[in-house]
C-alpha cells in the first residue's frame, strides 16, 4: 500500500507541471551520487558520504551507467559495475530499460534537473541524485 502511495505521489509531483520526459535526457549525463533514498516502506535513508558515485553517459536513447570511487587527485577508478541501457518513453514518463548478460530491468525517471535526479526502480525506492562535487581538503 505504502509502495503504491509513494508511486502516486511521485506521478503527481511530476504531473503537475507536465514536463516533456524527453527534457530530462539532457541531465542525466555527469556524475551524480545518491543523497537520499525513501523506500516502498517510506522510511527515507540520508547518504553524507558516498565511497562510488554514478556515471551515465547518454548518446541518442542509449547510454551506459557505471559505478567509480572518486580520489583525492580529482580522477576516478572505475569499479568492474557497468550496465548499459535504452531510453524509452512510456505512458509519458522517461524509462531506462537496463540489461546486463544475468538480467534485464527499469527505472523511471520522475525529475531531471542539472542539480538533482530522480529515480524509481522496481521495487518501489525513490533514488534521490545530486551532482557529484570533487572533496576539496
Amino acid at each position: 500500500m505504502l509502495k503504491n502511495c509513494i508511486y502516486i505521489f511521485a506521478l503527481l509531483l511530476v504531473s503537475c507541471s507536465k514536463p516533456d520526459p524527453k527534457e530530462y535526457i539532457k541531465h542525466l549525463s555527469g556524475y551524480w551520487e545518491i543523497e537520499k533514498v525513501i523506500t516502498s516502506d517510506g522510511v527515507e535513508k540520508q547518504y553524507n558520504f558516498n565511497q562510488s558515485i554514478d556515471f551515465f553517459e547518454v548518446t541518442n536513447m542509449e547510454g551506459i551507467r557505471k559505478k567509480v570511487q572518486p580520489q583525492l587527485n580529482g580522477n576516478f577508478i572505475a569499479t568492474r559495475d557497468s550496465e548499459t541501457f535504452t531510453l524509452v518513453i512510456e505512458n509519458d514518463s522517461l524509462r531506462i530499460h537496463y540489461k546486463t548478460p544475468l538480467s534485464t530491468w527499469k527505472e523511471t525517471l520522475i525529475s531531471a534537473k542539472e542539480n538533482q535526479i530522480i529515480l524509481l526502480n522496481d521495487a518501489g525506492n525513490l533514488y534521490f541524485y545530486k551532482p557529484y562535487t570533487k572533496i576539496e581538503l
